[in-house]
């Protein structure tokens, strides 16, 4: 009888979500009214997580800093560039409760990104972040970014595969013009078609300059990405900046960077810049489907309901201090980062906790 208990109080489980957003975390397009369901998350607070904690192994809490050079001709400018951890800082705020001020080591709290005024060897130093996984396919991804107000240099946030399947949105500070309120944002998608034309996208459909609404130099913002499988959409504080079809989307999974950097291309990033120049982010943010094939089957196991209630969950919009990450039992089977938790948690504990509570609630 005990037995019949169990298969019972199973079935009840099986048609209610056991966790919150079991079934993913999605977003309503406001253009034609349809849900978009991801399935994983991967959330960075770095106002409070380091990631270049040195006790911790390279790309550990699921960033790695990248080491690399490239000559002027590789990057198209009169200067090479150099990208180094050294110019990588995570500035961090010792209270989890507090998500603006300075950090622990002078200027805004967040992940800095510094571009340095010297040049060596012919080459500007900046630096730039990847994520150590590169299964991001379709999905959302936001960042939370000031950018730096020292001209002379590009501050990217971005998705990529490769040259030719890339997703950007880029700052250039030389473009900013305080006087007449002109703060452009550059959005591209690189494609075979910007690389016949010599890497030079704006001469590309996929390409399209548009003003912020506000000084992204003053202070943070968010600044938002949306991989859809036949389109690409741009978005700063949740307002839409524009959208992009056809052949320039993506069609592959891949990886999610931050870049901060300078060749001196008078087309470009112009610069070095004159002082050291600092770009500070926040957050990363990204809801997706993976393209691995053991996070599908995952998924496939742990989402036996997709309409029961909560096992959906709504991604809030320019919500600066949320995580669902953060919160008990919204990031089922996902794997998460927090640094007061002593580094990585996975939390694989979904179906014993059903099994736990149907056991305890009918065997006495």
């Amino acid at each position: 009888m005990a037995s019949i208990r169990i298969l019972a109080s199973l079935a009840i489980l099986s048609s209610l979500a056991i966790a919150d957003c079991e079934c993913g975390y999605s977003i309503i397009m406001a253009s034609d009214n349809r849900r978009y369901v991801f399935t994983d998350l991967f959330e960075s607070d770095f106002i409070h997580l380091d990631i270049i904690d040195g006790a911790q192994d390279y790309g550990q809490y699921g960033w790695a800093p990248q080491a690399f050079n490239m000559s002027s001709e590789v990057a198209r400018g009169p200067y090479g560039e150099s990208y180094t951890p050294q110019n990588v800082i995570s500035n961090n705020i010792a209270g989890d409760q507090m998500f603006s001020g300075p950090g622990a080591k002078t200027g805004d709290a967040g992940l800095q990104l510094v571009v340095k005024s010297e040049v060596e060897d012919d080459m500007v130093t900046g630096a730039d972040v990847s994520t150590s996984d590169v299964y991001y396919f379709h999905g959302t991804f936001r960042a939370g970014i000031k950018v730096t107000d020292v001209p002379g240099t590009c501050s990217a946030f971005f998705w990529y595969r490769n040259d030719t399947q890339e997703i950007d949105m880029e700052f250039l500070s030389s473009e900013f013009n305080r006087s007449n309120s002109t703060f452009p944002v550059n959005l591209v998608l690189q494609s075979q078609e910007s690389k016949d034309d010599g890497f030079d996208a704006s001469k590309t459909r996929d390409f399209k300059k548009i003003n912020l609404p506000f000084d992204p130099t003053v202070g943070f913002h968010d600044y938002r990405i949306d991989f859809l499988p036949d389109r690409v959409l741009f978005y700063a504080d949740a307002e839409l900046l524009t959208e992009m079809n056809g052949t320039g989307v993506p069609s592959t999974a891949g990886n999610l960077q931050l870049s901060h950097w300078s060749n001196g291309n008078a087309g470009w990033s112009q610069g070095p810049p004159s002082t050291d120049a600092t770009t500070t982010v926040s957050y990363v943010k990204a809801y997706f489907n993976s393209s691995l094939e053991s996070r599908q089957h995952d998924y496939e196991t742990r989402c036996k309901n997709p309409s029961a209630p909560k096992a959906v969950c709504s991604i809030p919009d320019n919500n600066t201090t949320f995580f669902f990450s953060n919160s008990d039992n919204m990031a089922p089977n996902q794997t998460t980062y927090r640094e007061n938790d002593g580094g990585q948690t996975r939390q694989w504990w979904l179906f014993p906790v059903a099994v736990a509570l149907a056991t305890s609630t009918w065997i006495a």
